[in-house]
């Protein structure tokens, strides 16, 4: 079993490793991004697009916390931390579902009150191009991030990859905002009403990033389905009678399973400890988000 150990660890180091390349990928363009916006922003007079810059900019603060989540929360068990530190990913993905509500939050703020004040802007032509070049990069960036994130099932990276969303989002409302008040005065309006629409789909990325992240921190069991195949497979290794007490947690995206097996009562210690052992790697190697499993051997009271 020290092969499937090893094997195991390295497609962990590997996991983090692509986890943190997406992610020091988004940190330079949010950086990048964030500059073209609040100049283009600046020269074109267009509030706006400044304030999307800004935003681009708190996309800093989440990138911060995921390599933190990565860097940390993939580390294997130690004396002090026995079942590992995958809980530090799940941290993370509570604190990046809270950066992505409070920018729902502060967006739908800002757009209200432009509604309110019913401030008209008449942007020059220079925001637009900035704002179309902003939705295309973030929302590729989205792509990019969201299928890294569910190949290595890190929910931090998820709910990172949906901030890059929320930031394409919001220059899509910019882009329509301020392509329609350049091009006719009566659409000075139309940015505010946009940024209102889609505040709603940030919120909801957020607020369903952390409930899932909150479930894992409470131990919240996984969906029967799971249970099921876990219950499906032990049950097909040879000499388990049946199984039972089935138990499962989710931790970082992972699943830390415990399961009992009813063996022959008249087999050795060692047949029983070898029976264990391959329902343990049958587990592991056929259902990709098993991390750790814990087997007990039980006899069958039948025989």
């Amino acid at each position: 079993m020290s092969e499937l150990e090893d094997r195991l660890a390295a497609e962990g180091n590997d996991a983090v490793k692509a986890g943190m390349n997406v992610t020091v990928v988004g940190m330079v363009i949010n950086v990048l991004l964030a500059g073209l916006k609040i100049t283009a922003g600046l020269v074109g007079r267009s509030q706006a697009l400044i304030a999307d810059g800004i935003h681009s900019l708190s996309d800093l603060f989440s990138d911060i916390v995921v390599i933190l989540g990565l860097r940390w929360g993939r580390k294997e068990e130690d004396d002090k931390h026995h079942f590992g530190h995958a809980r530090i990913e799940t941290v993370a993905g509570m604190i990046t579902g809270i950066i992505l509500l409070a920018t729902g939050i502060g967006l739908a703020w800002r757009a209200i009150d432009a509604i309110y004040q019913h401030r008209i802007s008449s942007p020059g032509f220079l925001p637009i191009i900035a704002a179309a070049i902003s939705v295309v990069i973030k929302e590729g960036l989205f792509w990019y991030t969201v299928r890294v994130g569910r190949k290595i099932k890190s929910l931090a990276l998820i709910g990172n990859a949906w901030h890059h969303r929320s930031d394409a989002l919001s220059s899509i409302a910019v882009l329509v905002g301020v392509t329609g008040a350049h091009f006719s005065p009566s659409w000075g309006m139309a940015d505010a009403y946009a940024s209102l629409f889609v505040t709603f789909f940030i919120g909801k990325a957020g607020a369903e990033l952390f409930w899932t992240a909150s479930k894992e921190v409470i131990d919240t069991a996984p969906d029967q389905k799971l249970l099921d195949q876990l219950d499906h497979i032990a049950t097909t290794v040879e000499g388990v009678h049946q199984t039972h007490d089935i138990r499962a947690r989710l931790s970082g995206g992972q699943v830390f399973a415990e399961i009992h097996i009813v063996v022959d009562p008249d087999i050795t210690v060692r047949a029983g400890h070898e029976i264990a052992a391959t329902v343990k790697y049958r587990l592991l190697t056929d259902i990709p988000d098993v991390a750790r499993v814990i087997v007990h051997v039980d006899p069958d009271p039948k025989e």
